[in-house]
């Protein structure tokens, strides 16, 4: 997984690189420009003669220096180069107004409010080095002007292309959200690492798919959660974590216990049951209440299914059995006091367990069973249940401030969990999954897995994380595997893609990854 960093953890990080002596704050400004140019002529080859032009636009900060630079070598690749700046160069910080002068020394710079394209000759590139990571308040009236008619306007952007320095300007580094107007950047190219407002809200539908990290010689980020970093982003799993070795048995891969609730209620569960048999779980068991038994063995075949009247019948079949070593709560469980029993019952085990749809709505409704749960539980809250199960947070998370720091979607997630004392995986087209230690993985939007908006979908999720708690995964590795696996499977299948597919595509995905 690759390591994110906050905009306050990429400035401290690079602060203590810089004071160390390891390197200037020039060299970075200077390799950032560097990476911006790289980067242009490796997503669009036929740029990389001379003869072009561009359009830079320079913020007041270091975001400005690192344009500033840009300008400089493509200039020096035979482009014509146009600066235009906002704010004064004597205001600028430091390095930022070395590299302005060093431009000035080749060009001339203009203030931004003087910027004009015209639309039959639009340049072949735009440059927005405005704003950085350090952004936390709305654009001005002006400065938003500028960008819609200028940037995001049709014309020029039918010839130019945009490439935004760092994030594009508008967009919160550490939420991904729009703080007002915003750049719309074909290409975002920042240094290091990714940022949250990469992956998450409109930033992960924006630029997530589009965004290019450069190395500028700094070294590894150390977190306080004694890993590279406390923010990941999500990644496929290497081929080993998920293969089978040819000596062992279906035990050894674990026993899946999906609890299913009344009759005509039921196909949530199967659904459930097939993801964590198809994802390698040695064996499924479907606990179902008796009114419901015909019903599920007719559509069951390599699933068990096993008759559960309510809580004691639980505990009589398995609390004795250890190999039963996951559970799944919550797809078609109910949302009556037989279907309350059940989760309790199955808290007190202490085996991994997975909650999902009823069996959430059931601890928003009865919070005292909160204090059941334990680090061996995931919960998989969709945006609904998350506002119900944590109300308090939820509330924070959609004040978004005018000003000020961020509180994003991970550090939201990151708060349920400590609360809940598990781990939680808060779905949407950006998951974020957290440990209650604050190790948090992203899931960013993904281009073909829009189709991943039809019903069950989250069932089926929920079966692969059983799966592969099953197969005795860390419940964080679960769910962020599940999940990805899960993304996978639906840009693997396509438009048309239902539910019942996503089980059935995994085999194919296995197979691409090596398996």
């Amino acid at each position: 997984m690759n390591e994110v960093l906050t905009s306050a953890e990429m400035r401290a990080h690079e602060k203590a690189v810089i004071e160390s002596g390891a390197v200037t704050g020039l060299q970075l400004m200077e390799k950032a420009g560097q990476g911006v140019v790289e980067a242009v002529f490796e997503s669009w080859p036929e740029l990389a003669s001379g003869g072009h032009r561009a359009v830079v636009l320079c913020g007041p900060g270091n975001n400005g220096g690192d344009g500033y630079v840009v300008a400089r070598l493509l200039q020096k690749r035979g482009w014509d180069a146009q600066v235009f700046a906002l704010g004064s160069t004597e205001n600028l910080p430091p390095d930022a107004k070395t590299n302005a002068l060093r431009w000035i020394a080749l060009g001339p710079m203009r203030p931004l409010e003087q910027v004009e394209l015209d639309p039959q000759a639009a340049p072949d590139l735009i440059v927005d080095a405005l704003f950085g990571t350090g952004l936390t308040r709305p654009l001005g009236p002006p400065l938003a002007a500028v960008i819609e008619r200028y940037v995001n306007a049709p014309a020029p952007r039918d010839r130019a292309r945009v490439v935004a320095v760092d994030i594009p300007s508008g967009l919160c580094a550490d939420s991904g959200r729009s703080l007002g107007a915003s750049v719309r950047a074909d290409l975002t190219v920042t240094f290091h690492s990714e940022k949250p407002g990469h992956l998450l809200a409109e930033g992960g539908t924006s630029c997530s798919k589009n965004v290019v990290v450069k190395d500028i010689g700094l070294p590894p980020f150390q977190s306080a959660h004694g890993d590279v970093a406390g923010i990941s982003r999500n990644a496929l799993p290497a081929p080993a974590v998920l293969a089978k070795d040819g000596g062992r048995h279906k035990y050894d891969y674990g026993h899946a216990v999906v609890i299913s609730g009344p009759a005509a209620h039921t196909g949530a569960a199967r659904l459930a049951a097939r993801g964590a048999l198809r994802i390698g779980a040695g064996l499924v068991s479907l606990a179902t209440r008796p009114d419901a038994l015909s019903e599920v063995a007719a559509q069951s075949t390599a699933v068990m299914v096993v008759p559960i009247e309510g809580a004691s019948a639980l505990q009589a079949r398995f609390a004795e059995d250890a190999r039963a070593n996951a559970f799944c709560l919550g797809p078609a469980l109910g949302k009556d006091a037989v279907a309350a029993e059940l989760i309790r019952t199955t808290l007190a085990l202490r085996r991994a367990t997975v909650l999902d749809a009823d069996a959430l709505t059931l601890l928003a409704e009865e919070p005292e069973v909160l204090a059941d749960l334990h680090p061996g539980c995931v919960l998989t809250p969709h945006g609904g249940e998350f506002s119900r199960l944590f109300p308090e947070i939820a509330e924070r998370l959609a004040a978004a401030p005018t000003h000020g720091p961020a509180y994003s979607k991970i550090d939201a997630t990151r708060a349920a969990a400590e609360r809940a004392g598990c781990v939680v995986l808060f779905k949407g087209a950006d998951t974020v999954i957290a440990d209650p230690g604050g190790r948090c993985i992203v899931n960013a939007p993904e281009e073909g897995a829009a189709w991943l908006a039809t019903a069950g979908s989250g069932d089926v999720l929920a079966g692969f994380i059983c799966g592969l708690l099953a197969r005795d995964m860390s419940p964080l590795e679960a769910a962020a595997t599940g999940t990805k696996l899960h993304t996978a499977c639906a840009r693997a299948f396509g438009p048309g893609l239902i539910a019942e597919d996503l089980p059935e595509v995994l085999p194919k995905v296995f197979r691409s990854l090596g398996l």
